[in-house]
């Protein structure tokens, strides 16, 4: 069972945007809904649905795509050589501007679902609620949506606005991390764990998500001791395993199952699309094709698998020309790319525009590597390890008996490459650890030191916004 968007569709009417046209961070009071204003009256639950919802929307499917894969040394564009998709190929190259819409559009995107959960928060808590556990569930989900959507805008873009304080000065990135970790911990406060909740709230936010997310901005601010604190507190919660088979964690029998922490749910309805259009851009191109094919592996992925000996999750990740996918669907050989994502493969849906496929957000072995890099950092090897080797056992390869603080972060770095490719997390990833300028150049691009850290504030941004302060080099 799936969390129910079925009044995604009409919030999106109740709600609006919830960005204002001449700003993007800006509220428009016309669009809420007040239980003085409204011919119905919407229940918290109703609201905080519209912040998931945000989630399976069309930038979603392929604008984040532009900035948190194709622009990375795990993807190229894909495609047709002369189908750009937009601004992918300029992504792609590195050498995108402040007007390239897939920045524009997930800035947008991500200040929109900021600015629902803020709403929903107010709304819940003037509400009436009288079941305060209820309530405080409903605040808990919205503040977990609301950290995660804020922690995109952090590691993107550095300093940004917090909506609620300002519309246009950038507060420190400091100081937005100190505001992502303040609505996580009130989230696990309130929320259930994943096993508490009913079969027809199985998707939504829970005490471990929170656990883990918040293990994951630590990492990112190489806070290393509440890291592993608070991935400890997931491993040892009794909610989640590893599955068994690594294959398995993408398609439809696994979804929101024992290694799920958190994913997008996905309904696959043509009411609230389902993840929109998800699979459908990512899907195999040209004759007896299923998709769009951009977001394709890189020879430089290929050759990172092929160097490792890890042929199970190359084969999970990768779909080659050719070959026979594992419900039977035959790549034909004519199909435009060599290579196509996996991961995001719908075996009932294919290239059906309204995706059934869930988005894996975070899940188990992710936060075993947290615990590995952490612990590391901590100068606990074999803790370190002992996390590290869990992840490797799964997909068959030999164990790492490092001892070297510095060979052992390497390999650390290296493993979250490869067991978490395509799952949106690399750029960033290269960002924090220094290694981005090494391994573009590795991929045959330019990365500009000073300048390529830090998307750039989008142009039209900047005209609705004068004041607010660009980032560097654009």
């Amino acid at each position: 069972m799936k969390i129910n968007y079925k009044k995604i569709a009409c919030l999106t009417f109740a709600c609006g945007v919830l960005v204002g046209c001449d700003d993007f961070l800006d509220v428009d009071s016309r669009e809420r809904v007040t239980l003085e204003d409204s011919k119905d009256t919407y229940k918290p639950v109703d609201f905080v649905n519209g912040i998931y919802g945000t989630m399976t929307s069309w930038d979603y499917a392929f604008s984040y795509l532009g900035i948190t894969e194709i622009i990375s040394d795990n993807a190229d564009k894909g495609s047709s050589p002369s189908d750009p998709g937009g601004d992918k190929g300029i992504l792609d190259a590195l050498t995108h501007t402040s007007t390239v819409g897939s920045v524009e559009a997930m800035w947008t995107t991500w200040y929109k679902a900021i600015g629902r959960a803020t709403y929903s928060i107010e709304y819940t808590e003037s509400y009436g609620l009288t079941d305060e556990a209820y309530k405080n569930r409903l605040i808990g989900e919205a503040k977990f949506l609301r950290a995660y959507h804020y922690f995109f805008l952090v590691r993107g873009w550095g300093d940004v606005p917090l909506q609620h304080i300002d519309l246009v000065n950038r507060v420190p990135k400091a100081q937005v991390y100190d505001f992502i970790e303040e609505d996580l911990l009130a989230a696990i406060s309130a929320l259930p764990e994943k096993s508490e909740y009913a079969p027809e709230d199985l998707g939504r936010a829970t005490k471990g998500a929170a656990r883990a997310l918040l293990a994951k901005v630590y990492l990112y601010q190489k806070d290393w001791t509440n890291a592993l604190k608070y991935s400890n507190e997931v491993l040892t919660s009794g909610e989640y395993g590893l599955e068994p088979d690594y294959a398995k964690i993408w398609r439809a029998e696994t979804e929101n199952g024992r290694e799920s922490i958190f994913e997008v749910q996905a309904r696959g309805e043509a009411v609230a699309h389902g993840v929109q259009q998800y699979s459908e851009t990512q899907g195999a191109r040209g004759a007896s094709g299923w998709g769009w094919g951009f977001n394709t592996p890189t020879q430089n992925l290929l050759d990172a698998f092929n160097a490792e000996g890890d042929n199970i999750r190359r084969d999970a990740t990768i779909i080659f020309r050719g070959e026979t996918l594992y419900d039977g669907r035959i790549v034909s050989n004519a199909v435009e790319n060599p290579m196509y994502n996996e991961k995001a493969y719908s075996s009932a849906n294919a290239g059906a525009g309204d995706g059934d496929k869930n988005i894996r957000v975070l899940r188990l072995a992710e936060i075993y590597l947290i615990k590995a890099e952490a612990a590391n950092e901590l100068n606990d090897q074999t803790t370190a390890r002992d996390a590290l080797n869990e992840v490797r056992d799964r997909v068959n390869l030999g164990f790492v008996t490092l001892t070297d603080q510095a060979l052992l972060r390497k390999a650390i770095w290296k493993e979250r490459r490869l067991e978490l490719a395509f799952e949106h997390d690399r750029w960033f990833d290269l960002i924090r650890t220094g290694e981005a300028e090494q391994a573009m150049r590795a991929d045959g691009k330019t990365f500009v030191v000073g300048r390529h850290e830090l998307f750039p504030i989008p142009n039209a941004q900047l005209i609705a916004t004068p004041t607010m302060v660009p980032n560097p080099g654009y």
